[in-house]
Order: structure tokens, then sequence, then C-alpha cells
């Protein structure tokens, strides 16, 4: 293993003041615990003042069903775990060995109760059923009911959404194309509005915007990335019109894929917050990062024109991180345990982060942080893989004490690719890492 010290010290001087109100982009997120937000393919509901969101509770080892997360926040930016709010089952179609995917939440005004809708599978996704559970309180523990059904039979699909209409009604979002309405009560479906709509994909996200709906979806491209599409109607019922992509061609949707689509409130007027998942398999715990950005309306269409690496809920505008450099902090490993070391020196409480270049030969990368006393502090995972390249923040650590700090970076040793159920192969064709710089910020 190559290993080079960087003996250079950084004392920090600039200071952002509303750091911890921001959002960043594509980096991991640590919640109230100083552990990684894990909530993929996820949606938010607002109540009680607060921010729910829920997704799949991710491990690194293998692509298994383990639970569904819960955190909440006042603020989209700084998040509070509060449980794993629906936990595997003993046994069944939630039970051990089993997939599940894409949990959403919504409310029942009939019932007052929060209903969980999910995606079950077993390993090979050969068994697709839609599900859902049951909840009093938003952030409770979920209790399992089964198969949600359409007059009596269940939908046996795989990728979903739901959506709340601004009559309380809600519905459910099928992959390629069809939409169901949830009975009052929300234990069942008592209507299908659309079926087979050309233009509609996978992760399907919805949203209604001056009496249109908008309809928001992805290619069928495993875990990669890839240029998601919209579609539009004056009804539910359709006709749908197939619409241009809504973020630049060839950005794959600058790198990510839908989840969910948040109507933001802000001083009386309604935004909408784009949700996306960059997935990192087999990482998807550690490496898989979130990319939320806001929509703007260009000609009456939706579109994210720019890339944002940080912006404010607030005020739905873009924010600038100011950052401490290291100096000659870039850096090139090309070659498997390849590494590269350096000495941070925090003078008061802070975060370290790494900035970099991905793209279809990058691999992940390691990076360990050590106190002066050789104690680890962060042990973890970074992807620089993306089929479209990109330049960035990678990683910002959770914050830590005032000290001096070692960082090394290695090139991962780990297969850099995979291959999906139809035995495609995806992701990095090289072990090229280039750090560009690494330094501190303060929160």
């Amino acid at each position: 293993m190559k290993n080079i010290l960087l003996s250079t010290f950084i004392i920090l001087s600039a200071l952002y003041a509303n750091a911890s109100d921001v959002i960043v982009n594509g980096v991991p997120w640590y919640d109230d615990r100083d552990s990684i937000v894990s909530a993929h393919g996820a949606n938010i509901i607002k109540a009680n003042g607060k921010y729910y969101m829920f997704g799949e509770f991710k491990t690194d080892s293998a692509n298994i069903f383990t639970g569904f997360s819960c955190y909440s926040s006042p603020d989209l930016a700084n998040w509070t775990f509060e449980r794993i709010a629906f936990k595997q089952q003993q046994d069944g179609r939630m039970g051990p060995g089993r997939v599940g995917e894409r949990p959403k939440v919504i409310y029942s005004p009939a019932t007052d109760e929060y209903i969980m809708v999910m995606h079950s599978d077993n390993l090979r996704y050969k068994d697709p059923c839609t599900t859902y559970a049951t909840s009093k309180t938003v952030n409770g523990e979920y209790t399992f009911q089964g198969p949600l059904l359409y007059k009596g039979q269940p939908i046996k699909k795989w990728d979903i959404g739901t959506f709340t209409d601004t009559d309380g009604r809600s519905y459910l979002l099928v992959h390629h194309g069809d939409i169901y309405r949830f009975s009052e009560d929300c234990h069942s479906l008592d209507s299908c509005m659309s079926r087979k709509v050309e233009g509609v994909g996978e992760s399907p996200a919805m949203i209604r915007h001056n009496g249109r709906y908008y309809w928001f979806s992805s290619h069928t491209t495993s875990w990669e990335r890839n240029d998601n599409m919209y579609v539009s109607s004056p009804s539910l019922s359709g006709p749908w019109e197939k619409k241009p992509l809504f973020a630049p061609r060839g950005s794959n949707t600058w790198n990510t894929q839908t989840s969910f689509i948040l109507p933001v409130v802000n001083q009386g007027d309604t935004t909408f917050m784009y949700m996306g998942d960059r997935w990192s398999y087999p990482r998807q715990r550690s490496a898989a990062t979130y990319v939320w950005q806001p929509l703007q309306w260009i000609d009456g269409e939706p579109f994210m024109p720019e890339f944002m690496q940080a912006w404010s809920p607030a005020t739905m505008q873009a924010a600038e991180l100011h950052t401490s450099p290291l100096k000659d902090s870039e850096w090139n490993g090309k070659t498997p345990g390849d590494s590269k070391s350096y000495r941070i020196r925090l003078d008061r409480p802070g975060k370290i982060y790494i900035k970099g270049h991905t793209d279809d030969h990058s691999p992940y990368a390691e990076a360990i942080i050590t106190d002066n006393r050789g104690n680890i502090k962060v042990r973890t995972s970074i992807d620089f893989y993306s089929l479209a390249p990109a330049d960035g923040l990678r990683y910002i650590s959770p914050m830590l004490d005032k000290g001096e700090y070692d960082l090394t970076i290695m090139v991962s040793t780990m297969k850099p690719n995979w291959s999906d159920k139809k035995r495609n192969d995806y992701g990095s064709r090289g072990y090229d890492i280039t750090i560009s710089e690494v330094g501190s910020l303060l929160q």
C-alpha cells in the first residue's frame, strides 16, 4: 500500500453562520446520533409541525429487507432518528430473506391513522406484491396488515409511489403507468384512474400544480441512473401527455433516480422539492446518498436546469459553503490499495470534507479519520462512480471536536461493478480516484 503523509496543518477561519440550515447534496447525511441517515426510496409527510421521512434502512452486506426507518426534521436539513417504524416480520411477505422497498406513508382523515404502503418481493424479484401497515401516530411502530387489495386481488407490481390530492384523497402510483385511488379508510383500493400510461417507468412520483398533474418516473436500468422523464394531464384519468426531460439531457437527472416530490410551503407560497436517490450497490448504507433540488417552472413546465451542491430549504436558493482547504491536497490513485493521508487540525469543533471527480472509471474509496490518540472516529466507503461525470463534494464528516486528525483516503480493493437480475453489467470500468480538495468547514 502506498502511503503518502501530507504534514500540513489547517486553521479554521471561515464560518458559515447558517450551515446547519443548508441541504448539501451527494454526500452522506448524519443524524442526531452521528449515524448515517438511511432512508432510501423515501417519502416525506408533514405532521405536528415537523417533517417525517420514511425509507429503506439499508445494510452494506446484502440487498435484503431489515426494516423501514423514520426520521423527523423541523427544517429538512437536520434529521433526528425516530425509530425503525416497520420492523422485519417473523415470517411471511415481510419476513426474513425478503425484499422490502419504497415505503410511502399517507394519512387517512376518515380513520385518523397513518398508512404505510410498501413493495414486498423475494430475493429474485419473482414474487412482487404491494402490502401495507398502519399506525395511530405518524412516528409510531406500524402494524402489518397484509396485501393491499383492488377488487379483492393484490397489486402484483414492484415500484410504487403515492400522491395525496388537494381534497385529501390519496392515490397509489404503480410503475409503468397505473393509478389506483385509495378507499376512504386507505385499507384498500376502490378505483383505477389510469392504466399503462405511455411514458411512465419506474419509481413513480406525482404533484399537482396550477390545476395539472405531473407524473415523474425513471427508466429501468437497475441501480444505474438515467435521464428521468415525466408526463402531464389535467385529470388523473388522462389524457396524459409525454413531456421533455426535467433535467438537462445526459446529466442522468443529476445522477439520481426519482423517489418523491415534496410540496413545501414558505410564507404561504407552495414550491416543490425533488427528492432523488443516488443508489450505491453494494454499499447501500454507507455510500448511497441523496440529491434534493428545488423544482423550477420554466415556460410552465418543471425543470432543474442546474445542480445545486448546497441550498437553503427556507429560501429555495443556492448557498455557498465557506470551506478552508489544505494546500496542495490534490491526489490521484489508480491502483487498488493506493492511498494518501492528510493531517488536519481543527482549532474549534468542525467537519472534514472531501471533494473529487466522479466518472465511469472510478470505484469506491475508503476513508478513515483518526484522532491524535489513534482512535478511529470515522471509517466509511465513498462512492466515486457516476455514468455522467461530475465534480464536487463527495463527503462531509460528522461534527468533530477541536483537535488534530489524520484522514486517509484509499482506492478500494472491492470489485467496482455489479450485475442486475438479468445479468447485465453496470458500474466502474476502472480504479481511478481523483481528489481535488480536502479541508474543513464549520457548522
